[in-house]
């Protein structure tokens, strides 16, 4: 690595050189006055609980299972080991005793885009139920893949840490490591042949499948119903099929939802494959037993997703497993709906600071929602107060 560094200097400067041996010397220009830096922008400033608009209101009893299985990820940390053990001891019943506590040891601080603006947009998501078979036959020909085995993860976390949370896939061709294919590209080459898991009855409700990162197969040949949990992804940034469909002409920005796009599909099947294809990123799967119908799914935290109460974030901006107070409104309304969430999520469209992934939960309801979601929300994160023996060391 670092010999390549050394010989593409070197080219550098010999272009640099090269390009200054035959270039004139430019007219004498009077210097210009040195600007002012620009201010950076605070991403992350402290306020008080007081505004947090609904924060008064707000029943914590439904987001307390959350808090907790977040704390099952988050005890090992210093900042989080003390608010994670007092946690026990409260009364889940008791909203205000809870309220008391994370008044006690956190402080929310205010989120802001980049250019200083507080409001990002909010969607949402869900688990969905699909229907399908293990083995391939009348209605159930479409494939739903684990990994690959010549897919290459390369976390540039681990070697640079500026780059956490940064990962780069491709696959090895001789001695080069290469994108993976886009999806188009795997559906031409059926490059994924032998690494079939389920088949299910509809490409378009597998493509969402896929979006939303994880759901459940009705079974009918065994009769019986398994998660497939999100295990990983050809690398290619996520493209929405929505914004493709509204650059072509086919619908209005404001039209695009979940159902207005699987109308349009349906309605047009010979350009079905021209727009899922559209998405270049791919979503593998792994299998997983459906020990208990009422928990959900495990989101990247790794801890099960509670309904109304989680959120995908992007972590460059919102660290994974915190409280995270979301301001916004119901699908397609103006009601407002302030509640306290947890960020144990993440996903290929969640980008920016303002900006959430709302989970639904789980079937056709939560999905009607899920579809429907495109709101302006502000955001509030809730950080661990410094603990008293951490303050005596510095």
């Amino acid at each position: 690595m670092k010999l390549n560094r050394i010989s593409l200097l070197v080219s550098a400067v010999g272009v640099a050189l090269g390009m200054l041996a035959c270039t004139t010397v430019p007219p004498e220009t009077k210097p210009v006055p040195e600007q002012p830096p620009v201010k950076p922008v605070e991403t992350l400033k402290p306020v008080s609980f007081a505004d947090l608009p609904g924060w008064q209101q707000d029943d914590l009893r439904q987001a307390w299972p959350a808090f907790l299985a977040s704390c099952q990820a988050m005890i090992k940390k210093p900042d989080w080991k003390e608010p994670c053990e007092v946690a026990r001891d409260v009364n889940a019943s008791d909203a205000k005793a809870m309220r008391v506590f994370l008044e006690s040891f956190f402080v929310p601080h205010r989120i802001a885009n980049a250019d200083g603006t507080e409001q990002g947009m909010v969607t949402g998501y869900y688990e969905p139920l699909l229907r399908g078979a293990r083995k391939r036959g009348g209605p159930y020909q479409t494939p739903l893949h684990a990994v690959p085995d010549d897919l290459l993860v390369i976390d540039l976390g681990s070697v640079y840490p500026e780059l956490k949370n940064m990962r780069l896939r491709g696959k090895l061709v001789g001695r080069k490591v290469l994108p993976y294919p886009t999806r188009g590209e795997m559906d031409q080459a059926n490059a994924l042949a032998g690494k079939e898991l389920l088949w299910v009855d509809d490409p378009v409700e597998a493509f969402f499948l896929q979006v939303q990162g994880s759901g459940r197969v009705q079974l009918t040949d065994t009769k019986e119903t398994v998660r497939l949990a999100y295990a990983d992804q050809n690398g290619h940034p996520y493209r929405s099929i929505g914004r493709y469909l509204v650059d072509k002409g086919e619908m209005t920005l404001a039209q695009a939802s979940a159902q207005s796009i699987k109308a349009w599909v349906a309605a047009n099947p010979a350009r079905r494959q021209e727009v899922l294809n559209a998405n270049p990123s791919y979503v593998f799967f792994r299998e997983e037993k459906l020990a208990d119908p009422q928990v959900g799914p495990k989101g990247a935290l790794g801890v099960p997703l509670t309904s109304q109460r989680s959120i995908a974030v992007d972590p460059q901006f919102i660290p994974l497993g915190a409280p995270v107070f979301l301001a916004t409104s119901e699908p397609n309304s103006e009601r407002p709906m302030q509640r306290l969430m947890m960020a144990q999520d993440t996903g290929g469209a969640i980008r920016g600071a303002v900006r959430a992934d709302f989970f639904w939960g789980f079937g056709a309801a939560a999905g009607e929602s899920a579809g429907k979601m495109k709101q302006s929300g502000r955001m509030w994160v809730l950080l661990p107060k410094l603990p008293a023996v951490l303050r005596a060391t510095r």
